[in-house]
């Protein structure tokens, strides 16, 4: 006879596994990922070790699991789908700035929370290359963009066009900017579009058209 989960039994892992994660989110930020061990966290949520390998994984799929909802945050979906819906090199840019923007900025205590620790453990440090895998994938298609428009500058390949959309835009550009700077996300926002809009983009898309003289002014256009 075939085992039968019911919706109560159901409802219980899916606590567990709530606590569990809530319990490895607050010993992570308070005492940092690499001094958390799993018995802290069974500790906290009041389970047994085995208890948190069978629900969540280990201490690298808790961090991962952490941080999905900002990997996964649907500005990433929005920010394709605008650029895909503009020819305007600039605002494929600023798009994405402002994309960039909401992901870090809806989830940013557990983003600066841990990202700017020190994650050198190799279990974590995977978890890294696989986010920062993500992150530079949707950046490579902001540069398949730009360079369908014709709009990167004549010395830039795709592969220097990604590496510098991450350099201006990528985790490191808003923890650094926010985090440790201090900048609120309005100005590091503007900031990051226009130095990425300048670094990227070819003359005529970056130039600002000349303001008019007004009729009968004898101030010079600027």
């Amino acid at each position: 006879m075939g085992s039968y989960n019911s919706p109560r039994r159901t409802d219980a892992a899916l606590s567990t596994r709530a606590a569990i994660l809530e319990s490895g989110r607050r010993l992570f930020l308070a005492d940092g990922y690499a001094n958390v061990t799993v018995a802290d966290i069974a500790s906290a949520a009041r389970v047994a070790v085995q208890t948190v390998y069978g629900s969540t994984g280990g201490k690298a799929a808790i961090l991962a699991a952490l941080l999905a909802p900002a990997v996964e945050d649907p500005a990433v979906e929005q920010t394709l789908t605008g650029i895909a819906a503009t020819d305007d090199p600039r605002a494929v840019i600023a798009i994405t700035a402002a994309g960039t923007r909401q992901a870090h900025e809806r989830n940013w205590e557990l983003v600066w929370g841990l990202l700017h620790q020190n994650l050198t453990e190799p279990s974590a440090a995977s978890v890294m290359e696989a986010i920062e895998a993500a992150y530079i994938g949707a950046l490579t298609a902001v540069a398949d963009r730009l360079a369908a428009l014709n709009a990167l500058r004549p010395e830039l390949d795709h592969a220097g066009a990604v590496d510098l959309l991450w350099f201006y835009l990528g985790q490191s550009a808003w923890l650094t900017l926010v985090g440790k700077r201090g900048w609120d996300f309005d100005r590091a926002e503007a900031w990051m579009a226009g130095a990425a809009q300048q670094a990227l983009l070819s003359a005529p898309s970056v130039t600002s058209v000349k303001r008019r003289r007004p009729e009968g002014s004898s101030e010079p256009a600027r």
